[in-house]
């Protein structure tokens, strides 16, 4: 009796500490895994920010160079919204702002927008998502150039009413066996440009927007710092 009592003693002694060891091996895991997703995303967040408005595009530190924007119940946002800026010798050019698509078909889709300071989209990226591969993860740009679409468009072009797939009657291109996913992106892009239009005294005050605003959007040229040749235009 003593000996199967030394021997369970020491099989449960043997048992915690294995428990122990892989509790702690599997947190120290997570918590490197975490920091390596954190870093990953970081850098793809980065990447996108650069790809919606090149560096030639402005002269000041993008990635730190942030505002906070009026928080909206329309955007989902019920605190002030973290936004980018492009400036070019210290004039705002443009403005990226992070967004939510709630309703794509498995769950949120994360996305940035980028406008400048007439309300024109300047491009669009997804920066995460659990849509299904194959079908609704062509919002990817490395999975179709469907993203794209969105650049040079504003809340006039296409007509409100046209800012749809073309499924609903809209201007935007669906995906074989996947509706949901493109038109949350498209409902969410169409948000954002509404947030900037009823919020835009707001945002030129807090980007230090001259108060008379440009008779034409900003061209790339003009964005670059050039001059275009109004003769061969």
């Amino acid at each position: 009796m003593a000996a199967l009592a030394k021997s369970i003693r020491r099989n449960a002694i043997g048992l915690g500490l294995f428990a122990i060891i892989t509790g702690g091996t599997i947190a120290i895991t997570q918590v490197m895994t975490a920091e390596r997703i954190q870093e990953q995303a970081a850098r793809a967040e980065a990447q996108a920010l650069f790809e919606i408005i090149p560096e030639n595009r402005h002269d000041n530190h993008l990635l730190t160079d942030t505002v906070q924007l009026p928080a909206d119940n329309g955007m989902n946002a019920n605190d002030p919204v973290t936004a980018w800026v492009a400036r070019r010798n210290g004039r705002p050019t443009g403005l990226i702002m992070p967004v939510v698509a709630p309703d794509g078909y498995s769950g949120n889709i994360h996305l940035l927008v980028g406008l400048d300071m007439k309300g024109t989209v300047l491009g669009v990226r997804v920066t995460s998502h659990r849509e299904t591969p194959g079908l609704g993860d062509r919002i990817e740009t490395k999975k179709s150039d469907w993203i794209h679409s969105f650049t040079g468009r504003s809340l006039g072009n296409p007509e409100p009413e046209r800012w749809a797939v073309r499924k609903n009657g809209g201007t935007f291109d669906q995906f074989t066996g996947a509706t949901i996913t493109p038109k949350a992106v498209v409902n969410a892009v169409q948000k954002t440009l509404i947030y900037f239009r009823e919020h835009r005294s707001d945002i030129r005050d807090i980007l230090n927007e001259p108060a008379s605003p440009r008779s034409t959007p900003l061209t790339p040229e003009e964005i670059a710092g050039q001059t275009p040749d109004r003769e061969h235009s």
